[in-house]
């Protein structure tokens, strides 16, 4: 058993986060930490339980987890987002993937780009979806990502589901 005591320097052993990371998220990077088992775990449940009910011919709960994964949409984009931001968070500032991205065979693309990249396109499906259902808490939602975007409007869509997310918490701490 670990005696590891989750920290914003320090959310997993051996993996330290950096200022930037630390300024966006504050102590909440224990709680992104704590996120990224939960996030891969459901994910697994969920795809085997959809799975199990298709292959027993079970339409019902086929519609139903289906029905519960629409109204749990927003809540997952917002934690995966919060996820792939604090990691890219750790790789420093830089650039993004261009959009679209055409890949050149033998030059795989530096692990931080990829990270911010992954990290903008789940934050602009977010944005996409608070403009459609109206769901956001803070306003101000950034224009939603295009062909040809700038790496200003992918940074956009990173903070606005940083405070969605962190706004959310707020909200978490207080039930």
């Amino acid at each position: 058993m670990s005696t590891h005591r989750s920290s914003a320097a320090e959310p997993w052993p051996g993996w330290t986060t950096n200022r930037a990371a630390q300024a966006a998220y504050g102590e909440h990077l224990v709680r992104i930490a704590k996120l990224i088992p939960t996030l891969l775990y459901m994910y697994v449940m969920d795809r085997q339980a959809l799975s199990a009910a298709h292959d027993a011919g079970r339409q019902d709960l086929v519609d139903s987890h289906v029905n519960s994964v629409a109204l749990e949409c927003r809540d997952d984009l917002l934690e995966t987002a919060a996820v792939l931001d604090a990691l890219a968070l750790c790789h420093g500032p830089g650039s993004y993937l261009p959009r679209p991205y055409q890949e050149v065979a033998g030059q795989p693309p530096a692990q931080g780009v990829e990270l911010r990249t992954d990290a903008s396109d789940v934050a602009d499906r977010a944005v996409r979806h608070d403009r459609r259902h109206g769901t956001s808490k803070t306003g101000d939602l950034p224009p939603a990502l295009e062909d040809g975007c700038t790496d200003a409007q992918r940074d956009a869509v990173r903070a606005y589901v940083r405070r969605e997310w962190l706004a959310s918490q707020g909200e978490f701490a207080g039930d």
